[in-house]
């Protein structure tokens, strides 16, 4: 029953964030996407170890890039124990991060708070924001984001 939970969540999420697409920008993504074929081979992710992006600290496993859709993307990161993949930053889109397992120290504009599994943080646009492993496992997370062109 959890599964089907977090699941809806994803889904809750990625529906938030394509209502974030403004109309210029929609006009342009139907004429792409209309001209993109999505089949269940390409419609469908399943993780594979060899298809990983090695980082300083981890991995990680883009299950959709900025080029699958209109820019939306789902990546997992895998961070190693007391690590964070980088310094806390800002950008000009928003994104949100879920944890899937381990703690997660999550900083947003000058605090931090700890978490762990089946947490989202979001982190707004234009606002300092950063994610570590705060455990002494691996901290695995999805980061779900829409890359503006």
């Amino acid at each position: 029953m959890k599964k089907f939970k977090i699941i809806g969540s994803f889904f809750l999420i990625l529906l938030f964030m394509g209502t974030q697409i403004t109309n210029a920008q929609e006009n342009k993504n139907s004429q792409d996407l209309s001209e993109k074929v999505f089949t269940i081979e390409n419609c469908v992710n399943e993780f594979d170890m060899d298809k990983t992006v090695k980082t300083k600290v981890g991995y990680q496993y883009w299950f959709a890039d900025k080029d699958f859709i209109d820019g939306r993307t789902l990546k997992m990161s895998v961070v190693a124990p007391n690590q964070a993949t980088h310094a806390p930053h800002k950008h000009l889109t928003d994104e949100f991060f879920f944890i899937l397992e381990g703690t997660a120290k999550f900083y947003l504009d000058g605090k931090t708070t700890t978490a762990g599994p089946y947490t989202s943080f979001y982190c707004p646009s234009n606002v300092e924001h950063g994610i570590s492993n705060a455990g002494n496992t691996e901290l695995k997370y999805l980061v779900i984001k829409k890359y503006l062109e």
